[in-house]
């Protein structure tokens, strides 16, 4: 695994485990959450954006793009 890839996955890790904390989920239930609304397509694709910014404005994120996919989280 590259230098890379290494960083995404820690930062994706961090990200699920804040996303999980603000809705009193598992990581696991927020890993699923994620996935299937395509928060975490979102999170790889914008990496070189997302990781500039807060873990809570990257949490913000998601929500309002899983949101868009069909997810009923809200801030």
């Amino acid at each position: 695994m590259s230098k890379e890839q290494s960083n995404i996955v820690e930062y994706l890790v961090c990200v699920i485990g804040a996303f999980a904390k603000q809705f009193s989920l598992t990581n696991a239930k927020a890993y699923q959450y994620l996935r299937q609304y395509k928060g975490l397509d979102f999170l790889t694709k914008h990496y070189d954006i997302e990781h500039t910014q807060s873990i809570e404005d990257a949490v913000e994120d998601i929500t309002i793009v899983c949101n868009r996919h069909g997810g009923a989280l809200v801030l």
